[in-house]
């Protein structure tokens, strides 16, 4: 019995000290939920938000970087077409981007975007939900950044 209340407590202890997903891909989006169809009018979409929160994002793996919140900034139910779909950030501050795409897949990016903006490319996206992220290099720095939703260009 003895070894048993060791081997317990050690298997608390480890996974206390694993990192848990934090991201919760249930909840509500912080600023807004949109529905696009390939074609939309108005593009770029764009959201204004806060960037960043205190999630460190390399836990969803490379090349995920930067600092987010547990709730989706933005979630796009997007429905394909023929054209490609960019989503970018722009801000005074460095950001990051980081989409959970409608495959379950995670997406990520730094600087791909003009100066210091990232960038995420579907040359071909699926139809479905996109939850969308925007991150900070320090935790709870929240500076203010724009999504722009678009297929014909990232800015």
């Amino acid at each position: 019995m003895k070894h048993y209340a060791t081997f317990a407590f050690a298997a608390a202890a480890l996974a206390a000290a694993l990192p848990a997903a934090a991201q919760d891909l249930s909840a509500r989006p912080t600023y807004e939920a949109v529905t696009l169809n390939s074609g939309f009018a108005n593009d770029p979409y764009n959201v204004s938000v806060q960037s960043g929160g205190s999630i460190d994002s390399s836990g969803i793996g490379s090349p995920c970087t930067g600092f987010i919140a547990s709730a989706p900034d933005v979630r796009l139910n997007y429905q394909s077409g023929s054209l490609p779909l960019y989503l970018s950030t722009t801000s005074d501050a460095d950001t990051t981007l980081i989409v959970n795409a409608p495959d379950g897949q995670w997406y990520c990016d730094d600087d791909t975007g003009e100066g210091l903006n990232p960038l995420v490319v579907f040359a071909k996206p699926q139809s479905g939900q996109y939850d969308i992220w925007i991150g900070t290099y320090a935790s709870a720095d929240f500076r203010a950044a724009t999504l722009h939703i678009s297929e014909l260009s990232g800015y």
